[in-house]
């Protein structure tokens, strides 16, 4: 069960700052329009990967009436 401060150790622990995980988010945007072999290395598309799973786990245990 997540606590009050998980979201922001996450990023903080993960990421170090908010840039930082917002840079990865944009790239997972892009991603999603120009994905084409050799477009993207396979530690980008790892790292974009997780980082939304992890932000997925997050904000679902709070849709579910838990806070974060």
């Amino acid at each position: 069960m997540p606590n009050k401060n998980e979201l922001r150790e996450l990023i903080k622990d993960q990421y170090g700052t908010l840039e930082t995980l917002a840079n990865w988010l944009d790239l997972a945007v892009e991603m999603l329009f120009y994905v084409e072999e050799d477009t993207f290395s396979r530690v980008e598309l790892q790292e974009v990967a997780t980082a939304l799973r992890k932000l997925t786990v997050v904000l679902r245990s709070r849709e579910k009436g838990q806070t974060i």
